[in-house]
């Protein structure tokens, strides 16, 4: 049970750290993949960021182009908040939910401040609800406790997605039929 108080410790303490004090210097890509170590809560070696990863972000769109080599305080905000939702959802999702939080006037930095005030509520929900588990349930029961708590939230989830999709769309779709209404 070692395994479970270190990760409710986890859960209760870790947290990206906040706009102000992430680097105010360029980072090299080996920096950055260091750096992104500490800003997620990792258990499994096998999961970490890579240089490929960063670069497939890169090359989709998902993450601005480095500055010659070199990676700024918007690279590590937006791979942080990647680090953290591709265990739950696609690349083209989070393409999408990333250019809507940044539409307007809304800065990467109230971005991430937003991202990190809901994953913090995220984190303490999840560690409250580990705290309410018998000491006496299985780790199986438990298991399947987290998973249904997991699929209850990824169906809500993508809810939110189709929905904003929908709504993306519709006044393209009536853009369109506009135009096919001026050629007739």
């Amino acid at each position: 049970m070692q395994d479970l108080s270190s990760l409710l410790e986890c859960l209760r303490r870790q947290r990206p750290v906040e706009w102000e004090q992430l680097p105010d210097f360029a980072l090299y890509m080996d920096q950055v993949l260091s750096y992104m170590d500490r800003q997620v809560i990792r258990f499994d070696e096998d999961d970490g960021l890579t240089a490929a990863m960063v670069n497939n972000y890169t090359k989709s769109g998902l993450v601005p182009r480095a500055e010659g080599k070199k990676y700024n305080r918007d690279h590590l905000a937006y791979l942080t908040a990647i680090c953290v939702l591709k265990h739950v959802m696609s690349t083209k999702d989070m393409d999408l939910l990333i250019k809507e939080e940044l539409q307007g006037e809304r800065t990467i930095q109230d971005s991430y401040a937003a991202f990190c005030g809901s994953l913090d509520k995220a984190l303490n929900l999840t560690a409250d609800e580990m705290e309410t588990q018998a000491p006496d349930q299985s780790l199986a029961d438990a298991a399947i406790h987290f998973a249904l708590l997991s699929y209850a939230a990824g169906v809500a989830s993508n809810r939110y997605v189709t929905l904003l999709r929908q709504q993306k769309a519709a006044p393209q779709e009536a853009h369109g039929k506009k135009s096919k209404k001026e050629h007739e």
